[in-house]
């Protein structure tokens, strides 16, 4: 029996999801590129779930439906209330309150069925935002906003978080990110959520245990690092020298390099396009300018290219978002790729088993417990 250490080249499932290679990433076979320019995240919500991008009237009709169900239950809301929203790490507040919503979706509870898994599906994805903003503003001792009527997804929840008016660009900013983040086939949460759901267990479990996945600091945390990275360098002519000592020191630099792509991460160029006007239209470029020169550095001494979480770190901060919170955001957009994994398992489910090889002690004996040493 051969092993691969972290399942790393196994084929463990066939998917119509999302494909990925050497330096290219599609959904449903519409490349990254043309999306991240083209559509808004409701758009490729609808095509990761369906398999196909929506027309005029079910693209209206899905927004509509996704704003009905953008409120939390009042029960919740205070519920969070009682949490230790100023010591509690954001996606441990949110692994606890996604769960906690299954209890007020009675959906949650029936049987698994094609209809309770879309309702399921589109009730959890509307509720995300606010659920996220709603923690936000409450550990600030600020009151939750409710969402509004005919606006994007993206902007609904840059408005539910601040409740102050967003720019265009900042929503365009924003609204690539939840696109290029949207799914990435079977990265660690998502095989989480696979596995879990393929015991028959409900939606809400298979996105509870994709989001503890995501919570490490080797897969989701990663954007929350960089930013932090980004705040001790502080200057732009102390960002060589702080890369260089943590190369010397055998350190890793977040946000560069993956284990899939080796040629370069095809997200990371819009999210570096968006870094790069955003600091300007805000007269902070310093920022942008520090990520570049780790990027080229490190990419010439190490080989290693910026992955999709190294801008988004600096896109996040220009918009006002908490650091704390990056992850979590990464969870929002990724629900709508959990989600439609875990359609797809359900449709064609077997139970997820593999094996392990014994490498322990063989032929021992047992031994009354006065006789042990």
């Amino acid at each position: 029996m051969s092993t691969s250490k972290g399942l790393e080249g196994v084929i463990v499932a066939e998917t119509d999801i999302t494909a990925l290679s050497d330096d290219q990433l599609s959904y449903v076979g519409y490349s990254i590129d043309e999306l991240a320019e083209k559509a808004e995240f409701e758009e490729v919500i609808y095509l990761l779930w369906y398999k196909k991008l929506p027309n005029e009237i079910e693209l209206e009709s899905f927004k509509q439906a996704l704003f009905d169900e953008m409120f939390l239950p009042e029960a919740l809301i205070e519920q969070l209330r009682g949490l230790n929203l100023q010591r509690a790490h954001p996606m441990s507040i949110l692994r606890t309150a996604v769960s906690m919503l299954g209890l007020y979706d009675d959906d949650a509870n029936q049987e698994v069925s094609e209809d309770v898994n879309e309702r399921e599906a589109l009730r959890l994805q509307a509720k995300i935002a606010p659920l996220i903003a709603a923690f936000s503003r409450l550990r600030e001792g600020k009151e939750p906003i409710a969402a509004k009527r005919d606006v994007s997804y993206a902007e609904n929840f840059l408005h539910m978080l601040k409740g102050k008016p967003v720019d265009a660009l900042e929503v365009e900013a924003f609204n690539k990110a939840l696109v290029l983040h949207a799914d990435h086939e079977l990265n660690a949460s998502t095989f989480t959520a696979r596995v879990c759901v393929a015991t028959l267990s409900d939606l809400y479990s298979g996105v509870t245990a994709a989001i503890s996945a995501l919570k490490g600091p080797l897969h989701g945390g990663a954007n929350e690092q960089v930013i932090n990275m980004l705040m001790e360098i502080k200057e732009v002519e102390q960002a060589i020298p702080y890369v260089q000592d943590k190369i010397n020191q055998k350190e890793k630099i977040m946000g560069m390099g993956h284990r899939v792509y080796k040629t370069g991460d095809p997200r990371a160029k819009h999210l570096k396009e968006m870094s790069k006007q955003l600091t300007k239209e805000k007269g902070q470029e310093k920022w942008y300018l520090i990520s570049e020169k780790i990027e080229d550095y490190v990419k010439k001494e190490k080989g290693l290219p910026a992955n999709v979480d190294f801008y988004s770190a600096s896109v996040y901060h220009m918009l006002g978002i908490d650091h704390d919170l990056f992850t979590p955001i990464f969870a929002m957009s990724r629900t709508s790729g959990w989600i439609a994994h875990i359609l797809e398992q359900y449709k064609n489910n077997r139970l997820i088993r593999p094996r392990a090889e014994y490498v322990g002690p063989e032929n021992q004996v047992y031994q009354p417990i006065k006789e042990r040493s």
